[in-house]
């Protein structure tokens, strides 16, 4: 499998910054933005719980459709060396983990903000991956503190989530799931797909939703890491 072989550190975070650019800025045909996804919802009744809820949920039948994605390979040039089907799936959870930002009343065009929503994709490991980069998360992320988050602290969280992203899908598992797509069609395999768009949906509402919800005046705490 020569695609494999693209698998770098450097093409999957030019996969996650291209994929960023078209969830807030737009451009894939018959996608909506992630700002137009969140609006979508919020004009919704219920609570903001329900709103978000119903949300990861939406995205998760959709992943887990098999045609969901069906031609967006082809219809989209990719400028990044990661195999279309990757690219479809970062693209697709990338725009579900902005919207939920954007929900909860974030400036998903922040550099922080599209640092926390990398951090998310990383699913379990999000929290982890935060403390190492020296974010220790109270029990509530306040918008306003994080943008105190300095420069290099939100790069070393993206490097991260990078060689993360990097492993997972160098896997056995997720490059059969790439074996099973047909070329021309972008077609993804649902079941992993949708397991893993749930994780990463619930830990999105827990950082950007539910710890917003909590009373507490914790703040990100910003250790000095260097």
């Amino acid at each position: 499998m020569s695609k494999t072989k693209s698998l770098t550190h450097d093409a999957i975070m030019k996969a996650l910054d291209w994929s960023y650019d078209k969830a807030i800025n737009g451009g894939v045909p018959g996608m909506d933005t992630a700002i137009e996804l969140a609006d979508s919802y919020l004009q919704k009744s219920g609570t903001l719980d329900e709103k978000v809820k119903n949300l990861i949920l939406w995205q998760n039948t959709k992943s887990a459709t098999s045609g969901f994605l069906t031609g967006l390979g082809g219809l989209i040039t990719l400028p990044v060396a990661v195999p279309a089907n990757i690219t479809s799936v970062i693209l697709v959870q990338m725009r579900m983990v902005a919207a939920i930002a954007y929900m909860g009343g974030y400036d998903v065009k922040d550099d922080q903000v599209k640092s926390f929503v990398y951090a998310c994709l990383a699913g379990n490991g999000a929290k982890d991956i935060l403390k190492n980069a020296g974010v220790q998360i109270g029990k509530k992320l306040v918008v306003t503190s994080i943008k105190k988050i300095p420069f290099e602290v939100v790069k070393k969280i993206n490097q991260t989530v990078g060689f993360r992203l990097l492993t997972k899908f160098g896997e056995k598992g997720v490059i059969n799931l790439g074996k099973m797509v047909p070329l021309a069609g972008g077609i993804i395999g649902g079941t992993v797909d949708a397991v893993a768009t749930n994780t990463i949906g619930n830990v999105a509402y827990k950082l950007f939703i539910q710890d917003q919800n909590t009373e507490s005046n914790d703040e990100p705490e910003i250790i000095d890491m260097v």
